[in-house]
Order: structure tokens, then C-alpha cells, then sequence
């Protein structure tokens, strides 16, 4: 167990002494988990591919084709989508770099809040993923709490400090580098007792 100086405990399930695992990208991190869920039966949950229009291709070779020209079709949701314990789960990730704040202007989109709200009204698991690199630490926030600030926003990025308050800290392990589901258990299942 590791205690941080915002009184929050973060417990390494599996000792990791390979430092390779630093400066992955976090939807790496999230692929590597999905798989592990997938592996295990555990949840479906795979990244959404975004939309693009394929305008121009070149054949170097024969063999090969090369994609010189594309465009994106419509405005993307969210980056990941499926299903786990009977709940449709949708969620979006991002990385952060500042170690004071998170862009939620600059980086999420307002159709992507729309979105988010839609599928909260029609009864999904619906969250973000942030990871502040320069703290080497993942929250989960559900949904309606970004949405919340989004819509009643004083400021165009949320503080470090507000994720300790509003989000969870995401456990890290080998095997699953970003645990989120261990998190959707603890808000969204065991505190209604455990229903489905």
C-alpha cells in the first residue's frame, strides 16, 4: 500500500518492479485490461473505431495500398463501449500532462457530453478515464459529475485536486494496468447491494 499526501491509499495488487510499464499510453494500458476481461470471461468491452472517409489511396506495390487522403465522417462519441454484468458500460479516456489540471474544454467535446448524458438517461455505466502522467496516477469520474462540471463550468479545466474529491483512483496491476472495473463494482454495484 502506497499513502499519498491527499490521504489517498492506492494498493499495488502485484508488486511491478518492470519500469517498461511507465509512459505507456493509457489506451494501451486500457486494450491490455480489455483483453484480460475478455480472456476471463469478465466483461465485453472493446474501443470504438472512429469513422473515417477513405478519399485518396496509392498502390506503391502491387501488394500494398497506402491511405493518402482520409477524413473523419462524423464527430466521434466515445472511445470505448460494452457490456459487463448486464449494464451496457460506455466511457472516453484521456491522458493529461499537467500535474495542476485537467483541459475539459479542450479536450472533450460537447457532443461527447451529449452523448454521455444520452446514455446515462437510458441507463448505462457511463464514466471517464484521466490519467495524470505527471502524477502516474488513473481516476475513474463517473459521468454525471464531468457533465455536471462541464455544464456548470466557472473555469475551462478542472483542478488535480477535484479528481481526490469526485473520482476514484483506478488499482494498478501487471496483468490489468488500468482495473477499472474493480471501480464500477465498488459505484455502481456493491452500494446498491450488490444488484445487477
Amino acid at each position: 500500500m502506497i499513502n499519498y499526501p491527499n490521504g489517498k491509499k492506492r494498493i499495488l495488487q502485484e508488486h511491478i518492479t518492470d519500469t517498461s510499464r511507465r509512459g505507456m499510453a493509457l489506451e494501451t494500458d486500457i486494450n491490455t485490461t480489455n483483453i484480460y476481461y475478455l480472456d476471463r470471461d469478465i466483461a465485453v468491452i472493446h474501443k470504438k473505431p472512429t469513422p473515417v472517409q477513405i478519399v485518396h489511396v496509392d498502390y506503391p506495390e502491387r501488394s500494398h495500398a497506402k491511405i493518402t487522403e482520409a477524413y473523419f465522417k462524423i464527430p466521434s462519441t466515445t472511445d470505448y463501449n460494452g457490456i459487463y454484468r448486464g449494464k451496457y458500460l460506455d466511457f472516453e479516456a484521456k491522458e493529461c500532462a499537467s500535474r495542476t489540471s485537467f483541459p475539459l474544454f479542450s479536450t472533450v467535446h460537447p457532443h461527447q457530453i451529449r452523448h454521455l448524458e444520452a446514455v446515462m438517461r437510458h441507463g448505462a455505466i457511463a464514466f471517464m478515464i484521466i490519467r495524470f502522467t505527471a502524477h502516474d496516477e488513473t481516476y475513474l469520474v463517473p459521468a454525471d459529475k464531468v457533465t455536471t462540471f462541464y455544464n456548470n463550468a466557472q473555469r475551462r479545466s478542472i483542478p488535480y485536486s477535484w479528481f481526490a474529491d469526485n473520482g476514484y483512483l483506478i488499482p494498478l496491476t501487471i496483468a490489468k494496468p488500468v482495473d477499472y472495473l474493480t471501480i464500477v463494482d465498488k459505484i455502481y454495484f456493491d452500494q446498491k447491494g450488490g444488484s445487477s
